[in-house]
């Protein structure tokens, strides 16, 4: 790929920042060539060459497409095309993971470790609930999009809610569906709590990462109509794969202002 497709074009009179400049250019480069993951881009001392800027310019502007996981770094070897995040919604749909995927253009698929009904520990007596020991169906999944593992999620529901749930075929298919379709069982509401964590050598091994790498853990409790607890999830997203987005709303008048913009965030 020749350097000379790379708009180095730089407005210094202009009052975007240099750096973002040579973010927009670099973008346009890597998408417009429809650049392959491990594609390497020209290094820093290339690159401030290319664009006349300095080296902190070069190395602010890398840094931020790294973080938004365009680009990753090698010490010692170089700058490299990244693989395209996976880009989920965080709280504004209540869909779960296949629905959330398959609307994205993915096809997703799981792999079932675990479905079985377990005593609810302390932790998960509480999100659901219930009593301490009270029976629930525990569903782990190692969850794949583009036959890459992404996503390790455990979910607990009230047994009592539905003990067919333990004989259903998950490999291929949305719990939420499963339950909506077949027992009439909709959530409603839910909260999500986000927080960043380092992988164990058992979640590594599972996700193929190395341990220690970043994972976002997501907690999630989902409600029925009438407020009962339906479900707890307990999910650990790839750092380097797993994007949230999420859609928010300022509202300044309440009531039927309120509703309409809710309705049109939906």
């Amino acid at each position: 790929m020749s350097l000379d497709q790379i708009n180095t074009e730089i407005e210094r009179e202009s009052f975007v920042p240099l750096y973002y400049q040579v973010i927009d250019a670099l973008v346009e480069y890597i998408e417009g060539n429809k650049l392959e993951p491990g594609f390497q881009l020209p290094g820093e001392a290339e690159l401030c060459r290319l664009f006349d800027v300095s080296r902190t310019v070069i190395r602010q502007a890398l840094q931020e497409l790294e973080y938004k996981g365009m680009i990753y770094r090698t010490k010692g070897k170089g700058t490299f095309v990244a693989k395209p995040k996976i880009h989920e919604g965080l709280f504004q749909e209540l869909t779960g993971f296949y629905q959330d995927m398959q609307a994205r253009g993915h096809t997703p698929v799981s792999k079932v470790l675990k479905q079985e009904k377990v005593p609810a520990s302390k932790k998960v007596a509480a999100y659901l609930e219930i009593d301490e020991g009270d029976p629930v169906i525990q569903i782990d999944r190692l969850r794949f999009v583009q036959e890459e593992p992404i996503v390790l999620v455990t979910t607990y529901l009230p047994f009592w809610i539905c003990p067919s749930l333990l004989e259903v075929d998950l490999e291929n298919r949305s719990l939420y569906e499963y339950l909506e379709s077949k027992h009439n069982i909709q959530i409603v509401r839910g909260k999500r709590f986000l927080e960043a964590i380092a992988a164990t050598q058992t979640e590594a091994d599972l996700l193929g990462i190395t341990p220690g790498a970043p994972l976002i853990l997501l907690d999630s409790v989902s409600y029925l109509l009438d407020g009962t607890p339906l479900e707890y999830y307990h999910a650990l997203h790839r750092g380097d794969r797993s994007r949230f987005e999420t859609e928010l709303i300022r509202v300044t008048r309440p009531g039927e202002l309120a509703e309409k913009l809710i309705e049109q965030v939906k």
